[in-house]
């Protein structure tokens, strides 16, 4: 007997997995497009909640169209009181990743359409988690350092409430832009491991709790989600300006990756990277302090400018710059890869209603490397 043919391809890279309309990637280029437009478009011009209904629809809302998308997603941010209590109840020393994943599972059980799969139910469950999601990150963060929760503002943008219902405070308008950009940016990113995960889940007709919370545990591990945090967490490390440029050269002379740079898709500018690269600039100079911008900065061009010298080509990824941005607006470390979250719900959401609209369990076929023809030997001659 022979083993069966295989083309097997590592981490299943540039293996084509199914058709989709919601996002394409063009690595060579540095090209993000969500359903057609280019992301430097709407980061630009749109918002967060423009996004959300460009992914789940197709096409941008008109007018009416987003206003009934901005009540509709007001309307749903406030958590069910049972689920409010439940946060209350974890531990105050828990991850927040792990509080989200936890939380939206026990969603589940106070969807009024628990019983209802068909895709218009789900649309509303979509439009109900993207609502919640920002709250229920605020709340963990909150209760776990001894506050009340804070209810949404319903007069403020998902991304100005989301900071309110975490600082206690409305933010400037360069916050709520920076952060509204940012969820733009993060809001999908093809079939990326969280992504591709949810739709797994959804292929095999769970609900949709079920995909969102197993593309929560895809999104927990260090090589998806994460990397911002440890850009932050190297910054604060190194200090100040002055001593950078020792600490990447101490890294290079190691062997040592710098974090935040490079990206498994991406051989030129990651698109993302240049809009955080401008909002953690802008953030500095309104709050009257670019120190972590600059420190950013200028890792970048000493990276940039070694990486060259090796005809390397490689630049910041949006996880480097979105971390100092995060960090001067308040948000804790261990909070960066939720707030991903908060975003990328829309993404998630997105793929799993085109997966469920015409769907296919997903089976694919391993790569067998272990041995054949073998004979059965009887216990006592073992």
């Amino acid at each position: 007997m022979t083993k069966p043919a295989s083309t097997a391809a590592a981490g299943l890279r540039d293996v084509v997995a199914a058709p989709s309309s919601i996002c394409f990637i063009d690595g060579e280029k540095g090209l993000l497009v969500y359903r057609g437009y280019n992301i430097h478009e709407l980061a630009e011009h749109s918002t967060f909640e423009e996004v959300v209904y460009l992914l789940w629809n197709g096409r941008l809302p008109k007018p009416s169209e987003l206003d009934e998308l901005n009540a509709q997603l007001i309307a749903h941010r406030q958590l069910p009181a049972e689920v409010m209590a439940m946060i209350k109840s974890f531990p105050k020393n828990v991850v927040p990743m792990d509080a989200l994943r936890t939380t939206v599972s026990a969603l589940a059980f106070y969807d009024p359409e628990r019983s209802d799969n068909s895709l218009d139910a789900n649309r509303r469950r979509a439009l109900r988690l993207t609502a919640q999601f920002a709250t229920v990150v605020a709340a963990i963060d909150r209760i776990r350092k001894g506050l009340e929760p804070l209810d949404p503002k319903p007069e403020l943008s998902q991304a100005a409430s989301f900071l309110y219902m975490l600082n206690g405070r409305e933010p400037m308008d360069v916050e709520a832009k920076a952060l509204d950009i940012a969820l733009v940016l993060h809001a999908d990113h093809e079939f990326n491991a969280s992504t591709f995960a949810a739709r797994v889940t959804a292929g095999t007709l769970a609900d949709m709790y079920a995909s969102i919370t197993s593309a929560i545990g895809a999104l927990s591990g260090p090589l998806h989600g994460g990397a911002n945090e440890q850009v932050m967490k190297m910054l604060l490390k190194i200090g100040s300006l002055e001593k950078v440029e020792k600490f990447v050269n101490d890294k290079f002379a190691a062997g040592e990756k710098i974090m935040g740079i490079g990206h498994a898709v991406y051989h030129t500018e990651d698109p993302r990277a240049t809009y955080l690269r401008r909002m953690s600039e802008a953030i500095g100079k309104r709050q009257g302090d670019t120190k972590w911008f600059d420190m950013s900065h200028r890792i970048e061009e000493i990276v940039v400018a070694e990486m060259n010298k090796k005809q390397k080509p490689i630049r910041a990824n949006v996880d480097f710059y979105s971390a100092s941005t995060y960090y001067m607006l308040g948000i804790p470390i261990d909070l960066f890869t939720p707030i991903f979250a908060v975003s990328r719900i829309s993404g998630w959401t997105a793929h799993v209603l085109e997966q469920l609209g015409n769907n296919k369990l997903i089976r694919p076929r391993s790569e067998y490397t272990g041995e054949m023809d073998l004979k059965y030997v009887p216990i006592d001659r073992r």
